[in-house]
C-alpha cells in the first residue's frame, strides 16, 4: 500500500486547524443558568458601585491598576452607569455605559468609545458582554474586541474577567472587582 505523503499531511494539517477552533470555543452564558445569587442587571447595576482592578498584558503581567466610582440608575427601562477610572499613574478616564433591554432578556450596550453596539447577557449569576473598545495606544487608535464576563458572587460583589484580542489573538485583560456600596 503506497501512501500519498502530501494527502496525508494535508489531512494532519486539517485535523489540527479543527482542533485549534474548537480550542477557541467559548463558554454559553446558559451553563450558569442554575448559578446564585441571580445576576439581575437592573437591581445590581443601580445604586452607587466602586470597581478595583488590573490590566494585564498578553504575558499576564499588571502592567497598571485602578480605582473606579460607579453611578448606576435606570430610567423608563433603560440603564446609565456613570464610570469614573483612577489610573496608578494618575490618568483618568470616564466612560457612560447605556443598556437598552431587548425582546430578547438580553442587553444592547453602548459607550461613548465602544464602536457599534455591545451585547449583553445573563443567565444564573453571570452577565456576558461582548463588545469592541477603541482605546489610544501609542498615540494611535486601536480596536480590541472585549469579551466581558461578570460573576455576581454575592449580594455586593461581582467579579469581572475582561479577555482583549486584536485580530483574534489574546493581548491582554482586565482583572477587577465591582463592590455595591449603596446598600
Amino acid at each position: 500500500m503506497v501512501i500519498n505523503s502530501e494527502y496525508a499531511m494535508k489531512k494532519i494539517v486539517l485535523c489540527l486547524m479543527v482542533l485549534a477552533l474548537m480550542g477557541c470555543a467559548r463558554p454559553g452564558i446558559q451553563q450558569y443558568r442554575e448559578s446564585q445569587p441571580e445576576f439581575n442587571a437592573q437591581e445590581f447595576f443601580n445604586g452607587n458601585l466602586t470597581a478595583h482592578g488590573v490590566l494585564k498584558d498578553r504575558g499576564g503581567n499588571v502592567t497598571r491598576h485602578f480605582n473606579a466610582t460607579i453611578n448606576a440608575y435606570w430610567k423608563n427601562g433603560v440603564g446609565t452607569l456613570e464610570e469614573r477610572f483612577e489610573f496608578n499613574d494618575g490618568e483618568i478616564q470616564f466612560r457612560n455605559w447605556t443598556l437598552t433591554p431587548q425582546k430578547s432578556g438580553g442587553y444592547i450596550a453602548t459607550a461613548g468609545d465602544v464602536l457599534g453596539d455591545g451585547q449583553a447577557e445573563s443567565a444564573g449569576n453571570a452577565f456576558h458582554l461582548d463588545y469592541t473598545l477603541q482605546i489610544n495606544y501609542q498615540g494611535k487608535p486601536l480596536a480590541l474586541a472585549v469579551d466581558d464576563w461578570m460573576f455576581r458572587v454575592s449580594d455586593k460583589v461581582v467579579m469581572n474577567q475582561s479577555t482583549l484580542s486584536k485580530w483574534g489573538f489574546h493581548v491582554g485583560s482586565i482583572e477587577l472587582v465591582i463592590l455595591k456600596t449603596g446598600l
